[in-house]
């Protein structure tokens, strides 16, 4: 007889409207909590911040990418065409100012690099790839994409206790409040 070990996810509680979702993502950003989320079948105007979270860090790492795919396409004309093997076509200099001729390349190295940082990026900062989440395992988080409005506290959360968060989100109105696992 195998015994599974089953390791607590969270706290995940259903809220009955959008605007009652977005006053407990409030109160829960108010209470101090970090590592949770809402999961509403729609987008909510403002939920950002209601949650309190801030401006994604994605668009550093395309702005990194983009940057090294210019200084690398940059580099790699200047090396091969000016130091290495000077063309020299129609008397045209073979030096920095031979710089226009090399925008395009710059321009489609800083395209791809750019564009390959914002999908490693994604992966990354999503924790991507992950094959299976533990709210898949409940009931009712199946109905997240048709009607109804959850928030999931997560236990890896500092503020985290069961007995304590089980009554603070009976206190901001959310029902059918479920304790989720996760197989280890």
């Amino acid at each position: 007889m195998s015994t599974q070990l089953k390791r607590v996810h969270g706290y995940l509680a259903e809220f009955k409207s959008a605007k009652a979702l977005y006053e407990a993502a409030e109160q829960v950003r108010d209470a101090g909590y970090k590592r949770w989320d809402v999961h509403s079948p729609f987008p909510i105007h403002g939920m950002d911040q209601a949650m309190g979270l801030n401006k994604s860090i994605l668009s550093l790492f395309v702005l990194i990418g983009g940057a090294t795919g210019t200084t690398t396409a940059f580099i790699l004309q200047y090396v091969t065409q000016v130091m290495i093997y000077p063309t020299i076509v129609q008397n045209k200099p073979a030096n920095i100012f031979s710089l226009p001729a090399f925008f395009p390349v710059m321009f489609e190295l800083t395209i791809l690099f750019a564009a390959f940082s914002s999908i490693i990026g994604c992966f990354v900062l999503n924790q991507l790839p992950r094959f299976n989440h533990p709210l898949f395992t409940s009931e009712q988080f199946k109905r997240f994409s048709d009607d109804a409005f959850f928030v999931c506290i997560e236990a890896r959360d500092p503020m985290f206790s069961r007995e304590e968060t089980k009554s603070f989100l009976e206190g901001l109105g959310g029902s059918n409040i479920e304790l989720v696992e996760d197989e280890v």
